[in-house]
């Protein structure tokens, strides 16, 4: 601790203790607990407390309160817990008598503050924070803390609740830890009395007739399990186990959702990984007992496990898809498609009248799709899935939606009565269908498909968020239909390509403005995934679509126009070189357009995405669409400089370092950035050619601008561009006899110290005697070499709060709020 702020922290304590309520905030004190914890980290022991009695003086000062404020009280609680973490300050408080007095029944816990839930966390983080040694484990059991924690579990509060129980969690395993010089016994009586007490807790709840006692209970169970996975939990398991099984063959579960959070977490646990242990006989009949609903976490999460019986994942995948065999099995006529599963889990009676109720069936449908989704996305599935049955239920779920199917039976005229119009399912149906196209062995008519996907493309009763994934899907079967064994008919993909195109259209066309924004980006997905296709490009350019996305530059909506921007600016690096008959696409026109839009556009969106083409444009060498790149790259960045965005700034500083290294490379610089570059290479370029396109394009003078940029990221992005170039003309050992600006002439010398200023700089050396002539190579040259930018560099990357984030800042911002210092001796930043 500095001398200041070990003068400061004793008036800072004192004002903190004052009677009235303070006016310092929470975000203050909050500060000053983390300074304080990081002073105790690295000072061990009694250290701290000694060298700074005003701690403890203020702890007994607000014990001392009549009527503490909770905030005050809430610090002094955390306060105490962090410093008696160390076993030594802990015994020191104790001779104080300071933790019985906080913690104990005598103290906050009996006050009118106990009411405040700020004040009742700050005690849970306080028990917490000491609870780190044996002495701080009796003083819990012997002042009846532990019971305060028990029935702090079912606190209003959420957060008090949830630290509650994850302090019931430490302390059970770090007693076990911490008293016992061997591994725990098999007797619990045998455990230290903190681990008793818990344990016997948790066992009276679940035997106790209030179903909040059994849920805090479980939940406590559900913690411990999925965070603690030594061999004792094995024991507490067994003393459980049977009142757990117990509630599964109730007729009606109690709490069945906390059951299978806490089967789950122990069947993740090594301790429970036996195939022949009991506890996986006690999962299957959780899958049994437990309604679809209330298995499918269970089922999906058993699934996602790499180690698990086989019997156990084969019957966990049963509950998952029963309600997607059911609709196969309703859409269908009999003997058509056989179902999905060969028997059932669940009473097959269960799910229809779960699906036929309208309450029930798209919520079972929505978490059913829902992790259906979550499994199929897995880079590696444990389970093999029947992935053409499951992509025909989905087609199925798809047309019951949309009133395309005609029920087979009676069930399925209630599903279908029941899906009608149900965006929700819609949603969840087309996710799993787009991450079904990644899977191989989806064997169906691909016609189909395409006919359900242009039926919801095409229907004006489509919600907006339905719409967009309808084109999500679309575009991912679209991308891997060249790839699929069972479809190689060209004119089929440019029938399908057509029909797509004709509804793509129209929906560029519609009123909304999410239908155009959505349509617009499906159209850039479908350009990057099959631009090499012959069939695609030549589909594009014979529609109406390429003029259809340049009128939709001039749309009213900004996220209209950023997406149209996008749009044509892929198109324009895939058109032909002589438009297609019918269509008079020019590509000269988009650069133009695009061009216009960066320079007058109003909204700081379509700016953006044009800065964001071009920049594509460039790295991936597109310069066919430009005539002229030293004067393109020069007049966009001239642009961009302007721009009251900042993004749109860095943007265009993004756009001179590809610039900067496609020309180093295209004069010879190694092909990889980071290679050191060869004397040859930086003799013969460093005064000439690359130097003087530099400086022809301008970018001199909008990097150095860049430095004072009132936005850090740009001056940082400018800087670390400048440093990259000097490297390139200044070997790393030649810069050491550099000379000092003020010997080299009196504008670079302006120039330093203008840099120094950052973005306070109010008159950039542009002109008159201060003059910088950045054009000039030699000029830039020796600006490059003698400026120092590791310094700038420094400073860029300084946060810009640096000197009020200090210590002695924050004590001083204390006092100030508190009224302790005179006005002027305020840190008023």
């Amino acid at each position: 601790m500095s001398r200041e702020c070990g003068l400061l922290l004793p008036r800072v304590c004192a004002a903190l203790a004052e009677p009235r309520p303070p006016a310092a905030d929470d975000t203050c004190l909050q500060k000053l607990l983390d300074w304080l914890g990081d002073l105790s980290e690295a000072e061990p022991g009694l250290k701290l407390v000694q060298d700074n009695p005003c701690l403890a003086e203020l702890l007994t000062s607000v014990l001392a309160l009549p009527e503490p404020s909770p905030s005050i009280l809430a610090f002094a609680l955390r306060l105490a817990g962090m410093l008696a973490a160390s076993e030594s300050t802990f015994q020191h408080l104790q001779q104080e008598k300071l933790l019985a007095r906080l913690f104990g029944e005598d103290g906050p816990r009996s006050g009118a503050a106990w009411a405040d839930a700020s004040v009742r966390s700050a005690w849970v983080d306080g028990v917490r924070s000491m609870a780190l040694h044996e002495p701080a484990l009796r003083l819990l059991a012997r002042t009846g803390a532990l019971d305060v924690i028990f029935t702090l579990q079912g606190d209003p509060s959420l957060f008090v609740a949830s630290a509650a129980r994850q302090l019931l969690v430490h302390t059970l395993s770090f007693s076990l830890e911490c008293e016992m010089n061997k591994a725990p016994g098999t007797r619990v009586c045998d455990w230290p009395l903190c681990a008793q007490m818990i344990i016997k807790h948790i066992e009276d709840s679940l035997q106790s007739d209030s179903i909040s006692h059994i849920k805090q209970s479980l939940k406590l169970l559900a913690g411990l399990f999925g965070g603690c996975h030594a061999p004792w939990t094995e024991v507490l398991w067994l003393g459980v186990a049977k009142q757990v099984e117990s509630f599964l063959m109730e007729e009606s579960v109690q709490a069945p959702h906390l059951l299978a959070d806490l089967l789950l977490n122990m069947s993740r646990s090594p301790v429970f990984g036996d195939p022949e242990s009991n506890f996986w006989a006690l999962v299957t009949s959780a899958l049994e007992h437990l309604t679809p609903v209330q298995a499918g976490p269970l089922a999906v999460g058993i699934l996602r496990l790499h180690k698990c019986p086989q019997d156990v994942r084969i019957q966990a995948l049963t509950v998952l898809l029963q309600p997607m065999d059911c609709i196969l099995r309703a859409a269908s006529q009999p003997l058509e498609y056989s179902g999905l599963l060969d028997e059932s889990v669940t009473d097959p009676a269960t799910i229809e009248s779960l699906l036929s109720s309208k309450s029930s069936c798209a919520s079972l449908l929505c978490q059913t799709l829902g992790h259906l989704e979550e499994l199929l996305s897995l880079s590696h599935l444990p389970v093999d899935l029947p992935y053409t049955s499951l992509l025909r239920s989905v087609m199925a779920i798809l047309q019951f939606c949309n009133g395309l199917l005609i029920p087979a039976s009676p069930l399925g005229s209630k599903i279908s009565q029941t899906l009608i119009g149900c965006f929700r399912v819609q949603r969840s149906a087309l996710d799993v269908l787009a991450v079904l196209s990644e899977r191989k062995g989806c064997d169906v008519p691909v016609e189909n498909l395409f006919d359900i996907l242009l039926s919801y493309l095409e229907s004006p009763n489509t919600n907006p968020m339905v719409l967009k994934k309808s084109f999500q899907a679309t575009s991912k079967w679209l991308v891997c239909l060249p790839k699929m064994s069972c479809f190689k008919s060209q004119w089929q993909i440019t029938k399908i390509l057509q029909d797509v195109f004709l509804v793509l259209q129209k929906r560029l066309c519609s009123p909304c403005w999410e239908v155009r924004d959505s349509s617009l980006e499906f159209l850039t997905i479908l350009i990057n995934g099959l631009r090499d296709q012959d069939e695609f490009r030549q589909t594009v350019f014979s529609s109406e679509v390429p003029r259809l996305t340049e009128d939709l530059l001039e749309d009213p909506e900004s996220y209209v126009r950023a997406s149209a921007v996008t749009a044509a600016g892929h198109l324009a690096y895939i058109a032909p070189e002589s438009p297609v008959t019918g269509n008079q696409y020019n590509k000269e026109n988009t650069v133009a357009k695009l061009q216009e839009i960066l320079s007058t556009d109003p909204e700081g969106f379509p700016r953006r995405a044009v800065i964001s083409i071009f920049i594509k444009w460039l790295k991936k060498g597109y310069t066919a669409l430009l005539q002229d790149t030293e004067q393109f790259v020069s007049k966009v960045i001239q642009t961009a400089e302007r721009d009251l965005d900042w993004e749109v700034r860095l943007g265009g500083l993004e756009m001179v370092e590809v610039f900067f290294v496609q020309t180093l490379c295209r004069l010879g610089r190694p092909k990889c950035p980071y290679a050191p570059f060869s004397p040859e290479f930086t003799s013969s370029v460093r005064h000439n050619e690359s130097l003087q396109i530099f400086c022809r394009t301008k970018l001199f003078g909008f990097l150095f601008r860049s430095l004072c940029d009132c936005d850090r990221p740009v001056g940082q992005k400018a800087c670390d561009i400048l440093l990259a170039i000097r490297s390139s003309f200044y070997p790393s050992n030649s810069l050491k006899d550099s000379q000092d600006p003020e010997e080299v002439g009196h504008g670079i010398a302006w120039l330093q110290r203008t840099l120094r200023q950052g973005s306070l700089a109010q008159n950039f050396p542009t002109g008159g005697s201060h003059e910088v002539d950045f054009q000039d190579p030699e000029s830039m040259l020796l600006a490059l070499g003698t400026i120092d930018l590791e310094e700038l560099h420094d400073d860029l990357n300084k946060s810009s709060d640096h000197v009020e984030k200090s210590p002695q800042s924050l004590l001083e911002d204390i006092l100030a709020a508190v009224g302790a210092v005179e006005e002027n001796e305020a840190d008023c930043y």
